[in-house]
């Protein structure tokens, strides 16, 4: 049974009553093992290419296909958040997770691999059901802060994620790591179960009008089509570079493995663990200059990296590790700052609203993944960080273009 009475949402949403930091913890720490999920792969592949004995081609295919399952899964099952109690979705893509999770780990083959890496991308949505539970319980005048906290846990989830399987693999076995992981994502459920409150239905529309009603939002709302877009642009340049480092690593002049790959998501993590300041500071500022200036702040530390070729191994990997922390805190300030717009839009609608932003979001990652890829093979790591400061400045430029529009409807 729930602690948590469903009459306290209310009171909780209203300040009257402080969310527990407990409850926070516990929402940050389920978002954060539900997104992991997608990137352990990420670190072994050349681990589980060799012992499957699959193509590089064909392992390629794993990290595209959980973006892609990430995308498909936000966007067809997400909105059901509005229409059914959060909490028992929650539990119940737990649970197809940790089914997935164990497919992956006993997959045969590669053909079995794939399958399951699109599925638990779907099932790991459950992520994306907790960052609206977490908005939903917060005090609006703190919502920022608090959608900051949980989003930190689902930051560090991704990233500290390439360093756990990174290490995994090497020491132990890529099959291990998946094990583990769903281990980890049935205590969640468990926890989950006990201890949130059930979540009131805020619409009763059935599952057709209810993806349809996406639809709608998209044309009323120039802040989520906005948002969407410049988060999207923001993500392919993110998950390009992530998506190509252990493969980059792993060549001349550096010769690293798995574990080294997996480290840099220490680097990473700390531009993630900024993420609740950020929140505070769209709390206080607002929002968008927010925004503008971690898109800024992205496009300048990819921007850096074209350096690398003309310094020693030792100085660009110094480098490649201040331009992550650099990338990683301008691209986590940019989300937390479009989720505090989006959500603040229509409190009935948030899971709605908040798949259509995660959707453009993990198109864009799926898109930087496979683009990532190509040009890595064709004309290397120059031509993958040229597109990363590309994407970036053109969400710069959506956000500049949103300020000038502002700007002349006001002098109107």
């Amino acid at each position: 049974m729930s602690v948590i009475h469903e009459a306290d949402i209310a009171r909780f949403s209203s300040g009257e009553v402080q969310l527990p930091t407990s409850r926070v913890l516990l929402l940050a720490t389920g978002a954060g093992l539900g997104v992991a999920s997608l990137y352990y792969s990420q670190p072994m592949l050349g681990v589980l290419g060799a012992d499957l004995g699959a193509s590089a081609q064909a392992v390629g295919q794993v990290p595209t296909l959980t973006q892609l399952g990430y995308a498909l899964g936000i966007l067809l099952l997400a909105p059901l958040g509005d229409r059914f109690d959060r909490r028992r979705i929650i539990v119940a893509k737990a649970a197809a997770l940790v089914a997935a999770l164990l497919l992956a780990a006993l997959a045969p083959s590669i053909g079995v691999l794939l399958a399951a890496s699109l599925a638990i991308g779907i099932t790991a949505t459950m992520a994306q059901d907790i960052v609206p539970a977490a908005a939903t319980l917060a005090p609006t005048a703190h919502r920022g802060k608090v959608v900051g906290m949980v989003m930190t846990g689902l930051l560090l989830g991704i990233l500290l994620s390439r360093v756990v399987s990174g290490f995994v693999a090497e020491h132990f076995s890529w099959r291990g790591m998946f094990l583990a992981a769903a281990v980890a994502v049935s205590a969640i459920a468990v926890a989950t179960w006990r201890s949130l409150p059930r979540f009131p239905a805020t619409t009763t529309l059935p599952y057709g009008q209810l993806l349809a009603s996406l639809a709608t939002l998209w044309r009323q709302h120039a802040t989520l089509r906005r948002a969407a877009l410049a988060q999207g642009l923001l993500s392919v340049g993110f998950s390009a570079f992530w998506s190509t480092l252990a493969v980059m690593l792993h060549g001349a002049p550096f010769h690293l493995g798995s574990t080294a790959a997996g480290a840099f998501g220490l680097a990473g993590a700390a531009g993630a663990l900024a993420a609740p300041l950020a929140g505070r500071l769209a709390d206080r500022t607002g929002p968008e200059r927010v925004v503008r200036w971690g898109a800024g702040v992205a496009a300048l530390s990819f921007a850096a990296m074209a350096a690398a070729p003309w310094i020693p191994p030792t100085a660009q990997l110094c480098l490649l590790v201040l331009c992550t922390i650099g990338f990683d805190l301008g691209v986590q300030a940019a989300l937390i700052s479009h989720q505090t717009m989006v959500y603040g839009i229509d409190p009935g609608a948030r899971s709605r609203l908040n798949a259509v932003l995660m959707t453009g979001m993990f198109i864009g990652m799926a898109t930087g993944a496979a683009l990532g890829s190509l040009l890595l093979a064709a004309w290397g790591w120059m031509a993958v960080t040229l597109l990363a400061t590309t994407t970036s400045l053109a969400a710069l430029a959506v956000r500049m273009a949103t300020r000038r529009g502002s700007a002349c409807m006001a002098a109107a």
